[in-house]
């Protein structure tokens, strides 16, 4: 029996507990998924290095699950653009049962492989894209289809599985086994194994971020001002990392359209907008490199 559909023997009355003791059940257990993550670390520095240059040359992300795990998939992929700036149609995920299947079950739509292979054969996979194949058994047939089909067109591919030795880890390209074990309750896989799938996830793709030079010491100076909320962080950090007054760093966003990368390079090199752009072009985008050109 796979460990993610092994009952627990850690807590057999769990629907006789009082409620302090069930949510400590819940909570405590979710430390393994941070454990789990933490012992594929060597794993996952892999592929952020093997994915890095697939995606310097242009590449994609392309994420397929199905359930939990292609949710946290879909999640992923559109919360880059908001943080990075990353171009959506650079991250893009499809979902086993279409888009509706983010908000309600699609019975049976993770069980079809042609299905998997022809949604991620649409995006037109190419040998510079980095596909990530998610799934908690590590055997859903609609996840393993996709996989088939970006391995056929030459992209990378990336495989998150909670049980050792499955499929989707195991056949990939670099496999990611986040051995998160039994659930407090038996298979249900959107506790410590979801879990681990966002913490992996996100720790993959804001790796890769930080590489691409999206981050500036440890800010987040490639955000994309989409809402008062993110202008007014993009004002705050432009302070932070310039030094200048609030006033100048206001005026030098208002001239780049709120752009933190191009503010700071105007503010700290005193020139226009156009040239702290061609500064950071120069330096592929690295903010430091462009302040010490």
């Amino acid at each position: 029996m796979l460990n993610t559909e092994t009952p627990s023997t850690r807590h057999p009355d769990l629907d006789r507990y009082a409620t302090p003791a069930l949510l400590e059940a819940f909570i405590d257990d979710q430390n393994a998924a941070v454990a789990a993550v933490k012992a594929a670390a060597p794993q996952l520095a892999a592929a952020v290095d093997a994915a890095l240059p697939r995606i310097r040359a242009g590449g994609r992300l392309l994420y397929a699950g199905a359930g939990t795990s292609g949710r946290l998939g879909v999640l992923d992929s559109v919360e880059l653009y908001p943080t990075f700036s990353w171009p959506r149609e650079r991250a893009v995920a499809v979902i086993a049962g279409g888009q509706g299947a983010m908000f309600a079950a699609v019975e049976g739509a993770e069980d079809d492989r042609a299905q998997g292979a022809a949604d991620l054969a649409a995006l037109r996979p190419g040998p510079h894209d980095v596909a990530l194949l998610l799934a908690a058994s590590g055997g859903t047939p609609y996840v393993l289809g996709a996989m088939e089909a970006a391995r056929a067109a030459g992209a990378l591919t990336i495989g998150f599985a909670n049980n050792p030795g499955a499929p989707v880890s195991s056949q990939a390209e670099i496999g990611i086994v986040l051995d998160t074990g039994a659930e407090v309750i038996s298979g249900s896989t959107r506790l410590k194994a979801g879990t681990s799938q966002k913490i992996a996830l996100n720790t993959f793709s804001s790796a890769l971020m930080v590489r691409l030079n999206k981050v500036y010491g440890n800010l987040m100076v490639d955000l994309k001002a989409t809402n008062a909320k993110l202008v007014k962080r993009a004002l705050a950090l432009t302070v932070r990392a310039s030094g200048a007054p609030e006033a100048d760093a206001q005026a030098a966003l208002g001239a780049c359209d709120h752009h933190v990368k191009t503010a700071l390079v105007m503010l700290k090199r005193g020139v226009g907008p156009d040239e702290a752009r061609a500064l950071l072009e120069a330096a592929d985008g690295s903010v430091a490199r462009a302040l010490a050109a």
